[in-house]
């Protein structure tokens, strides 16, 4: 009887965080369909929400119907970037075990300025497309030499990896600013970019980027349970059959990979690669896989709803997302370091 009820127990334990995993899973759904919604009503023109399913439908006037499929790049846009921050987010702070990671810790985002002012100042690059094109080698070349750097001697050290991405973020930055100042035509062109915003693009950014969105989840989504394993710590992942240095080698190509289609796509967007992780793992604990789902949700929610408050706090014009995300990051932050604090 107690070996029953024992029984009954443990299944019960077991199923709660499941139940609890699907619960947050599906409110977090909703409220994205809820910003999603709001991003394709408010723009220059607000339209409600009965013209919107009109147009989504395929029964409204042909200019309701261009201004709502005009904002569905953007919209898309943003899901497709705020995933890849978030999951990005995820993954750094899991594998160098430090909370305050997130995609810039790496120097993605100024390798992919450093790859556009090149291009812009050397080869005339102009336009969206090109430049996305362009950003994103120089994102993923500068992924990889902090990498190549943190795995310099025995395995992969985090303190060295953060070290070498900081370097490099400084010589980039470097050359960033000689370029920027002693070409002004080059800083107009660079100015636009650098902020991080989701207007102005249509669907072949949305396409070009996509893939590897899908890809790099896809991959995050696989290493969730020996990502779990090397949590528990070097000789306690060895001793179950693990590899560490391989699961956080991929872990860490994969998060270069997100946030470099990313920052390509949309420039260089602050903090949600930081907060969102932090939610997820306040919402459902420590387990990475359940980290990974809620945050591929809760980073295109974040990333969305500072677009949208971005295009009504200054209509009709609008503020740049990145701009929108640096100032709603700041707390994020600072509540950070205060739970890093409370929890030494």
């Amino acid at each position: 009887m107690v070996a029953t009820i024992d029984t009954a127990e443990q299944r019960t334990a077991v199923r709660r965080p499941a139940r609890r995993t699907t619960v947050v899973l599906l409110l977090a759904l909703a409220v994205l369909a809820l910003v999603c919604m709001a991003s394709i009503m408010f723009g220059s023109k607000t339209l409600p929400p009965g013209q919107v399913w009109e147009a989504v439908t395929g029964h409204a006037d042909a200019y309701t119907t261009t201004v709502v499929e005009s904002r569905y790049p953007r919209t898309a846009l943003g899901i497709v970037v705020g995933l890849g921050l978030a999951v990005a987010g995820v993954l750094m702070q899991t594998v160098t075990r430090n909370p305050l990671a997130e995609p810039g810790l790496l120097g993605v985002n100024t390798g992919a300025a450093a790859s556009v002012v090149a291009a812009t100042a050397f080869a005339g690059v102009s336009g969206q497309t090109q430049t996305l094109l362009w950003s994103l080698p120089g994102a993923l070349l500068t992924g990889v030499f902090v990498y190549v750097i943190g795995t310099l001697g025995r395995g992969l050290n985090p303190v060295r990896l953060v070290l070498g991405g900081a370097v490099l973020t400084a010589v980039l930055s470097a050359f960033i600013q000689a370029v920027t100042l002693s070409r002004p035509q080059v800083f107009d062109s660079y100015r636009y970019w650098v902020v991080g915003a989701l207007g102005g693009h249509d669907w072949d950014a949305v396409r070009s980027v996509l893939p590897l969105a899908v890809a790099g989840f896809a991959v995050a989504l696989f290493l969730g349970r020996g990502l779990n394993i090397v949590a528990l710590g070097e000789d306690s992942a060895t001793s179950l059959g693990a590899r560490p240095e391989r699961v956080k080698a991929v872990a860490l190509l994969t998060a270069t990979v997100l946030s470099a289609a990313a920052t390509a796509a949309a420039g260089p967007i602050a903090f949600v690669g930081l907060a969102v992780p932090h939610l997820a793992r306040t919402l459902l604990g420590a387990d990475v896989r359940r980290q990974l789902a809620l945050s591929a949700v809760l980073g295109p929610t974040l990333l969305l709803a500072a677009d949208v408050i971005g295009r009504l706090l200054v209509r009709p014009q609008e503020l740049m997302v990145g701009v929108v995300t640096a100032f709603a990051g700041a707390p994020a932050l600072l509540i950070a370091v205060r739970r890093m604090r409370a929890s030494s």
